[in-house]
Formats: structure tokens, sequence, C-alpha cells
């Protein structure tokens, strides 16, 4: 049935007569008369009664009448609802992140997004695994990563996003920590270190121990922790130091002091489907751009095959 016949009903039964709905409609008066004929016959329903020089709805035009304004208003929302997804203003959106994201700028840019896009369904899942990131990217799980090292596919988009300084956090009562400017490299052969399992994050394990073996130092393993949260608590009780990135200074970890290790950086990139030209995912980039450092989309060097 033509959506327009259901308009032309609720106009007939909200004005009471066909001369009344056509000037409304801007048609003519025969032409609604027609229009309306047809529907009756093609029901088999007589839909208005004529009262004086009014038209009333029978039961079965007030059952046509309220359905009729129902399947318009969803009409309309559906059309509303394409048109906010062709502006990148509604849909849903998935972002897998590495933890030490989320206390930089990926926090913010989160913010924002909730902000001034309400009607986006966002998802959010943390990761410690830099291929399963960049594997749900590729097999549509996610829309967008923010991770340390993207796979090497050239299915995939990177860009290089925020650079951000390697700290060492220890126990406050630690010499080391008392020690102005930034922590030497080779302090990572003077205190025990608090790490992660290789087998949950392995880039980040990697990354210290070849730090250690940059500074010439032999590393000794305090303990193992398999969250933030854990890694801190030890540093807190004397187990040793973590190299986490600076952002998270930002938790104020109790007994836990934090001097940047010098010359150490490490970069999060954005990865997202070379082929996905959605303007929610588009809108995304362009929010995470004004937050962090975003380049132009490549390939980064040292990515994962």
């Amino acid at each position: 049935m033509d959506l327009r016949i259901l308009g032309y009903l609720i106009a007939i039964t909200e004005e009471g007569s066909i001369s009344a709905a056509a000037r409304r409609l801007h048609l003519t008066q025969p032409t609604l008369t027609r229009q309306l004929r047809d529907l009756e016959r093609r029901l088999g329903v007589v839909l208005f009664t004529r009262e004086g020089r009014g038209l009333t709805p029978t039961s079965a035009g007030r059952v046509l009448a309220q359905r009729a304004r129902t399947v318009l208003a969803e009409a309309q929302a559906a059309l509303d609802d394409v048109q906010l997804a062709a502006q990148g203003l509604t849909g849903r959106l998935t972002v897998t992140f590495a933890g030490s994201g989320i206390n930089g700028p990926l926090g913010e840019a989160l913010g924002r997004l909730r902000r001034e896009l309400p009607r986006v369904d966002l998802r959010l899942e943390e990761s410690f695994n830099d291929a399963e990131m960049s594997d749900g990217v590729l097999d549509g799980r996610y829309d967008i990563a923010v991770q340390r090292l993207p796979r090497r596919d050239s299915r995939l988009a990177t860009a290089a996003w925020w650079r951000e300084p390697l700290t060492l956090f220890m126990p406050a009562a630690h010499p080391l920590a008392h020690a102005a400017g930034p922590a030497p490299l080779d302090s990572l052969g003077r205190i025990p270190l608090v790490l992660w399992p290789r087998e949950v994050s392995p880039h980040s394990y990697d990354e210290i121990i070849a730090l250690c073996r940059q500074a010439g130092v032999t590393p000794r393993i305090g303990a193992e922790g398999r969250s933030v949260q854990t890694l801190l608590a030890l540093v807190a009780a004397g187990f040793g130091a973590a190299v986490l990135t600076d952002s998270h200074r930002a938790l104020r970890r109790v007994k836990v002091a934090a001097r940047p290790l010098a010359d150490t950086s490490t970069t999060l990139y954005l990865v997202w489907r070379a082929e996905d030209d959605s303007p929610l995912l588009e809108r995304f980039r362009t929010i995470l751009s004004d937050s962090g450092r975003a380049d132009p989309p490549t390939q980064p060097p040292s990515a994962a095959p």
C-alpha cells in the first residue's frame, strides 16, 4: 500500500471532509475522492459515512487511521535514521584499545564522542594482545583499534596517533625515587622489575627486555601481574619497579613514585579496515585526530607479521 494513501486517510479523518482534506494536501477534490474509493474497493470495507456535509470514520476507518499514524511515524523515523547514519551521527561503533590509551587522550576522545554523538551505540573492549586486536578489526568484530603494534596487512589502514614517554614506577621509599630528572636507562638493572607475563602482553614484555639489553643490564624479575592495578600494587608493596606509559600517573597509586625513563617512548596506532568508508568511523577518527597526534595513514615500521 502506498504510504501517501495512508496520509490521505489521516487527513480526511482529521479534517472531517474531502474538500478540507484536499485543500490541506494540495489535491483536487475529485482526485482525493477517487483515491478514497479505490482504497475502500481494495480493502472491501467502508471507511467513512456521510453525516451532513462531513465524513465520519467507521469502526474500520478508525482502526486503519490509528494504524496509519503508527506506520507513517515509523517510516519517518526510518528515514531520519538513514539520514543520521549517512552523516555519521548514529549507528554502532566498536572500539578495542590497549590499556595504556584510556588514561591519555583516548579517554578524552571517547568522552567527546559520547557528548557530541549521543545516538551512537558505543562498544568498548580493552585488550592486551596486539595480534587479537588487529585480527578483530579484520574480521569485523571491531571497527577500530587503538594499539601499539598493528598487524602488517594490506587490508588494514594504520596511522601513528600518539607518542608517549615510558616511565619507571617504583616504590616511593626506593633511593631511585628521590633523584631529580629522568631515570637513566641503566636504572633497570638497579631494581627488580615487575612485568606483565609475556603471554598476556608480549609486546610490552619484549619492549622492556629490549630496553634492558640496550642499557647493558640483566633484568631481575621481582614479580608479574596481569593488570595495571596489580602491577602498581606490587610496586607499592616493594616487589620492584614497573615500566609503564607515563599516562598511568593519572592513577595516583599511594606509595608509588614515577620518573620518566630517559630517551624512551612508545607509539599508539589507529587501525581500521582500509575499505571501511563508514561516516561514523570517519567522524571518530577526526575526534581522535583532534585529541592525539594523528599522521596520514601508514604502515608502522615494526608491525607484526
